[in-house]
Formats: structure tokens, sequence, C-alpha cells
């Protein structure tokens, strides 16, 4: 009956149909009553059944598809945009709104797959900016010294951890290790971690500091890193709460907490509102914004930052930068010092003050814009010293003490730089002479050289007193040196 009932119908549907299909695609079809289109046990068209041989011809039905509209294969035009810009671009639309300066620091530098430290080896003249221990070797050998001494205020013991924040290529612990490598003792207690999180910038410290892989004395398949430089064995961390407890601890930070992602924060007619990124309005590039309303870093650690500082202070201000990673590690710091006993020395440039608008970005040793190709300029900020200190005193104020900052010049000279380099250059030749002035120079000097004789786009720049100084410690080991 279903059959019976619905072939008229499709049969009229089909009449009604001939004119629009053939205006559209070429349909030629020839009709006929047969219901084959509903019975699937139907002859094909032009046969007869052969179980009623007298039943009329089915339809035939024949297709012109030349006319149809073919549309070209899909595609998306290739991207222009890096691995690294892509992810920003996706974590803002995901959000629905625009990240902290933060976020976009620590995605910019450290991210896993992309950051700028992450892949590649950004120090010294072929890389984007030169630190002070890639100036001289005397840097790292001053270190030592201060490193040794404060071994000794320890009581000479006989393990002891040396950990260093951000190796960077590993340059400052080699000279550290060389210089100090007479004080046979010191050497032989070492334990070295190194805090660093790209893989990169890790495999070039090993051949920096002349690594071997070692097998554990009676065991054949347990091995362990040693530098060959003094033989004592080299650990690398991705954080410093992975550096092993219960020894006392020596830490090194050098250029370190100027990388730590900061927040920015503007004054305004309602008050202090957080600086942000997001996209552009063609979401083709990124912007600066004001969040429109109250942030968590804006209701606890713009909060903390000012209530550590006067209100005279604070009134000068329109830009005010925090930076909760730096209170993080330092009460990490001084936590470790706390119960291990050992000291940590802080050398970055910076203020002891608030900091206020000091974000950079530097790419191939030139200033270049902040948000111009995330990932391919270093990004950094002033560090604040006295935040430094405040963090330090809140985790631990009964046990550990706080010194400086000094600046790096008076902290270089008090430890014997002025002495080293003048051995130096009663044991070289002329051409050897010119870098080692040169080196003294950028470590302790302030502004241009005025023995320069050389081209002008080579002449030493002093930072002597741009970079600080600062000494953490456990008050059991006393002052440190050159603090007192």
């Amino acid at each position: 009956m279903l059959r019976k009932s619905v072939s008229p119908l499709l049969s009229q549907g089909i009449r009604q149909a001939i004119p629009f299909l053939s205006s559209r695609a070429g349909v030629s079809l020839s009709f006929s009553s047969s219901s084959h289109i509903l019975n699937p046990s139907a002859p094909p068209a032009g046969q007869t059944n052969e179980h009623n041989p007298d039943s009329p011809p089915t339809a035939t039905i024949s297709i012109d598809r030349s006319g149809l509209y073919n549309p070209s294969d899909h595609f998306h035009k290739p991207s222009a945009d890096s691995e690294l810009v892509k992810h920003l671009k996706s974590i803002i639309k995901f959000r629905g709104g625009p990240i902290s300066i933060a976020e976009y620091m620590e995605e910019v530098l450290t991210n896993p797959n992309c950051g700028f430290y992450i892949n590649k080896d950004v120090f010294g003249a072929g890389g984007d900016f030169v630190t002070s221990p890639e100036v001289s070797q005397m840097f790292g050998e001053m270190v030592g010294v201060w490193t040794v001494c404060l071994w000794e205020q320890l009581g000479r013991p006989a393990k002891v951890n040396l950990v260093e924040l951000g190796p960077g290529r590993g340059t400052l612990m080699a000279d550290l290790l060389r210089g100090s490598s007479k004080f046979v003792d010191f050497s032989k207690s070492l334990d070295i971690h190194l805090v660093e999180c790209s893989p990169t910038l890790q495999k070039l410290q090993y051949n920096t500091l002349k690594c071997i892989d070692e097998a554990i004395s009676g065991d054949n398949t347990a091995k362990r890193i040693t530098t060959t430089l003094t033989g004592a064995p080299i650990l690398w961390h991705a954080d410093l709460e992975e550096v092993p407890s219960g020894l006392p601890t020596i830490i090194i930070a050098h250029e370190f907490y100027d990388a730590l992602p900061i927040h920015q924060f503007q004054r305004t007619s309602s008050g202090w509102t957080e600086k942000v990124v997001d996209l552009s309005d063609d979401s083709c590039s990124f912007r600066f914004v004001l969040s429109p309303q109250p942030t968590p870093a804006s209701l606890l650690f713009l909060r903390k930052r000012c209530q550590w500082a006067d209100k005279e202070e604070i009134a000068k201000l329109e830009q005010i930068e925090v930076c909760p990673k730096a209170i993080e590690v330092t009460q990490q710091i001084a936590k470790r010092i706390s119960a291990d006993g050992g000291g940590a020395l802080i050398i970055d440039y910076g203020k002891n003050e608030i900091i206020s608008d000091s974000l950079q970005a530097i790419r191939k040793h030139k200033f270049v814009n902040i948000l111009d190709d995330p990932g391919s300029a270093d990004l950094s900020a002033y560090v604040d010293f006295t935040a430094i200190r405040r963090s330090a005193e809140e985790a631990s104020a009964e046990i550990i003490s706080v010194y400086g900052p000094i600046t790096q010049s008076q902290l270089l000279g008090s430890l014997g730089i002025n002495f080293r380099v003048e051995a130096l250059l009663q044991n070289c030749t002329e051409e050897q002479a010119e870098p080692l002035r040169a080196g003294y120079w950028r470590l302790v000097g302030d502004g241009e050289a005025p023995f320069w004789e050389g081209t002008e786009e080579q002449k030493p720049i002093g930072v002597g007193l741009r970079y600080l100084a600062m000494a953490i410690v456990n008050k059991n080991q006393g002052i440190p040196v050159p603090f007192e």
C-alpha cells in the first residue's frame, strides 16, 4: 500500500522538478509511471521484470553535471606568525581578554617550545646582549673570591652546595672554579647545582665547564656528571626548590632577577590600574591596554609593595612595577639559608627603591619595541632591591641578615679586581692589554672610557654604578666581605 500511495506523489514531484533541474544542472529525463525508484529489487532501466514480462520499462534519469558550481579546494593562507605569536594570540582569544605583562614575559622568555632562552644561545657578541662574565674573566674570579671568603666564614665545611641561578653559558662558574682552584679544600667541598630551564643553555654549560659523565664507584650502571676543572659533581635543576637541602648553601644570582616577569600598574583618575597585553582591533598585532577592573595582582602584589614604600615616594610616581616571582625566589633563598646556613650574592642592574616603567626589549644589542615579534628579543626590567630586602626579612628576619646594596664597582674593587688587572697586564702582550683594559672599565667604570683611543663604536661603556650587589647570609656567619 505504501508503494502505491507514494509513487503517484513522487511521479508528480519529478515532473515538477524537471524544469528546475534542467535549468540548473542540465538534466535529461525520460519518465514512466514505474515505481522503480522506490523498489531496490527492480531491474535496470530499459529491462523488463523477469517475473512480469509485460511490465513497462522503468524511468531513466541522466544528469549532466557540467553546469554545477565546483568550488575550489578549501585552504588557509599560510600565516607569517611565529609559533610563539600564534600561541599568545590563542591564549588571549581563548580567555576573551588581555593577559598580564608578567604572563606575556614568561611565555616570551621561557615557553618550553619556543621561548627566547629555550632553543638558542643569546649571549655574547654574536647573540643579543653581553653580560659581565662574557666581558672579562675577572668578573667570575672576583665572585670566586667572595665565595671562598664565605666558605671560610662557614668554618670550611667538608661539603657545601654551590648554586647558580640562571648560569647563562656557564662562563661565570667556569672562571670562579678556575680562579679558586688553588684553594684545594674549597674545590673538594663543592657540590655544584645549576638552576637552568633551557636545554640549549644546559648543553652550553656542560661544554663550558668541561663536563664528563663518569661511573659511580661500585656501580657500573649509575653515572654522575663532573667538571674536569675541579672534579666537582654537577647537577641541573629547573627550580631552586629542587636543589637538595641539608648542606650549607652558597647561592650566586647574577643577572637572574632582571629576567623575572613583572606586573606594571598605571595611575589613573580612578586609582592604580594594571597595564595588560591585548590584541589590536584587527588581531594582527599586540598592544598595551589598561585593565577595566581590579586584578588579583593589583589587589595582592601592588598593595604589598606599597606597604613597603613611603607615601611620599608613591605620590611622585605615575607607574609602578612589581615582581612577585622575585619575592617568591628571595623568600626561598632566605628560608634555605636559615635552615642550612650559607649565603647568597645577588648582582643585577636596578635601584634601591620602587621601580617605575623600566621594562625593555633588546635584540642584537639594540633596544626594540617590547611587543614587536615576541620571542626574538630579550625582555628585562630593573631589579627592585628594596623589595628583595623586605622579602628576605619577611621570610626569616630572626635568622638571616641582608647587606647592601652596594655598587658593582665597590664590590669588585673591594674584592681585589684592581690588583688582578695589574697582574694580568704585566703578563700579556699589548694586543691582549687593550681588551683587558676595556673589560676592566666596563665592569667598574661609569659611562664612556676616558682612555679609549679606538673606534667610537667599540668605546667601552662602564656599568659599575648601574649594577648593584646585595648579600643575604645566615647571621651565624657574620658580615660577609665586602659589606662590613
